[in-house]
């Protein structure tokens, strides 16, 4: 049987219909690798038992960090913050065999030829502001106002960073030089959409200040991407920008996918991998 490149995201496995369904997620051949884009959960030892359990079941796991996974939380034993945390939850990744962004970008063999896939961790930087708004510092008063405000504000702390923006901006510079010298194509997984377009159905439109930058807008195109794939938004669904297939492969809340009827299945497929694999 042929292998594929499977992904999902937005696990949210606090949540224990979540947690069930995180412990069915099995591979279709013995050759499946999985993307996880994010939101695994918010608590250290939550994150890191899927993560091994997931890495136990497929060939390959493939992670790129969601804003929960940053969170420090007032219910987790590991207190840590900022770049810190996400060191840690790096650590932690490769004590379990769990690709991470600061690894090598694993090569798969699809059938047009090798692909690399590059998980991303950019963060946001407030440049998705609220309509009708110029300046971060009116985005988030509309967003205040509305109602409308991500617990990142009071959970995800940008240590040893001024602000989230800068920590956003250091992060872009890191992976563009790294995107830069990638010499096949990709796909490129990221929590965070990298172009606007996915946030314009949010039912909430202050919500997209969380939800990206527009200095990634173009890297789907300029790093040839054959999929972009993301999660964040709670809102799956397949869509194409320049060419490119965008999946959004978020589980989400089971008030959200309870809504949709039936049991979810969560996991999409990216890629067939080539013949014989």
């Amino acid at each position: 049987m042929t292998a594929s490149l499977l992904a999902v995201s937005d696990l949210h496995v606090s949540y224990e219909e979540n947690r069930r369904i995180a412990d069915r997620i099995e591979p279709g051949s013995d050759g499946d690798w999985l993307i996880v884009a994010g939101d695994v959960g918010e608590i250290f030892g939550d994150i890191e038992r899927t993560l091994r359990g997931l890495r136990e079941r497929f060939a390959r796991v493939i992670w790129a960090p969601g804003n929960h996974e940053l969170w420090t939380h007032p219910r987790d034993p590991i207190q840590s913050r900022g770049e810190q945390r996400y060191r840690e939850l790096v650590r932690m990744c490769r004590d379990n065999d769990v690709d991470t962004p600061e690894d090598d970008y694993p090569i798969w063999a699809g059938p047009d030829g090798p692909v690399a896939v590059a998980p991303l961790f950019q963060l946001y930087d407030y440049t998705f502001r609220a309509p009708g708004t110029h300046t971060k510092k009116e985005s988030l008063e509309k967003a205040y106002a509305a109602g409308v405000v991500c617990t990142d504000e009071m959970l995800l702390h940008p240590d040893p960073y001024p602000d989230r923006e800068s920590w956003c901006g250091a992060r872009i510079a890191y992976t563009e030089s790294r995107l830069e010298a990638i010499s096949v194509p990709t796909v490129l997984v990221s929590h965070w959409p990298l172009v606007r377009q996915p946030t314009e159905v949010l039912y909430f439109p202050e919500f997209a200040q969380w939800c990206g930058s527009e200095r990634t807008a173009d890297w789907h195109v300029r790093f040839r991407a054959v999929a972009a794939v993301y999660g964040h938004l709670h809102i799956p669904r397949s869509t194409v920008y320049d060419g490119v297939p965008f999946e959004e492969v978020s589980l989400g809340y089971p008030r959200e996918w309870g809504r949709r009827g039936g049991e979810p299945q969560p996991v999409r497929k990216i890629l067939d991998g080539a013949a014989g694999s």
